[in-house]
């Protein structure tokens, strides 16, 4: 299967794909800019990334290999999961992977990701069509030169009547026009101000009369109501997985809470995507402790977020 094919085809549509037990490529936008150094012109674009972090099934790739394979939902997850099995292998073996028209991927003896976009395919559909743009420089010597052999060529002569009374004669009738206009234009726009100011100030004594003879009195007040809502703390976050749909995540939430965790979402990130915590924590080494037995005892793919709540 050409499972390049099918990531880049997605890469258009969306901003984040996912292979599942893997990672994600991300797609970014990026604003047309300007390389003053080679004077040249890009168009906006996106930018792809690789995140090794989001893991988590979305059903986005699963679903696309099934309808282009024409396979069962279950038949192309597994074949997802194969292959990334098999590229985890290859860069394990510190192989290069080339994904066709998305970039290059490696690993080091560290076990560190580089990531290598491919430049040359714009995903970005607004931009279809649109390519760099690179300036010629202007050399106004041989310009200057050109229009000098011309005026040899074709000169043009006035004669003194020409020079003297013409250009006075339409001077004075644009400065009589313009002197009419501004003072016509003045006395309109005075007689609108002070109409406007005016009607503001009548308007202003109506408001202020509503207001004074507006009095309201409650008989029965309603008695005050206390509610103790739980407002999760903390900037370090337990991750347990994103999802595209809302409904998956609240399913996963709900199993997690089931399971003894305070499991909750922190909404959808800038990739479309909602993401689950086990809990959130003011400690850096608290979290990193809970973390550590999560992976341990619940998800290997486990990993912490550290995000300010609003």
């Amino acid at each position: 299967m050409h499972f390049s094919n099918y990531i880049s085809d997605l890469l258009y549509r969306y901003e984040c794909v996912i292979v599942p037990g893997f990672g994600a490529f991300l797609a970014h936008r990026v604003s047309a800019y300007h390389d003053e150094t080679a004077q040249a012109f890009f168009p906006p674009k996106k930018r792809i990334s690789f995140n090794a972090q989001l893991k988590e099934n979305d059903g986005l790739l699963a679903n696309y290999v099934a309808s282009a394979e024409h396979l069962s939902y279950e038949s192309a997850l597994l074949k997802v999961q194969e292959f990334a099995e098999n590229i985890q292998q290859k860069l394990n073996a510190e192989e290069t992977l080339v994904f066709d028209k998305i970039g290059t991927l490696s690993q080091n003896e560290a076990g560190n990701l580089s990531f290598e976009p491919e430049q040359s395919t714009n995903y970005l559909t607004e931009a279809f069509g649109l390519a760099a743009y690179t300036a010629q420089p202007v050399t106004r010597e041989v310009l200057a030169q050109e229009a000098e052999a011309l005026e040899e060529k074709a000169p043009i002569h006035l004669t003194p009547a020409r020079r003297s009374n013409g250009w006075m004669k339409y001077a004075a009738v644009g400065l009589l026009t313009i002197g009419l206009s501004g003072a016509l234009g003045f006395l309109y726009f005075k007689d609108i101000a002070d109409h406007n100011f005016a009607e503001k100030q009548k308007a202003e004594s109506q408001i202020e009369n509503t207001i004074q003879h507006a009095t309201f009195t409650i008989d029965n007040p309603l008695p005050a109501v206390t509610l103790n809502a739980f407002k999760p703390k903390g900037n370090f976050h337990i991750v347990a997985g994103a999802f595209r749909i809302p409904e998956n995540a609240e399913t996963r939430v709900n199993q997690l809470r089931e399971a003894g965790y305070k499991a909750r979402t922190l909404g959808e990130n800038k990739y479309g995507l909602h993401q689950v915590v086990y809990g959130s924590y003011t400690d850096r080494t608290e979290a990193l402790k809970e973390l550590r037995n999560i992976r341990n005892t619940d998800n290997p793919n486990a990993w912490m977020l550290i995000q300010e709540l609003n």
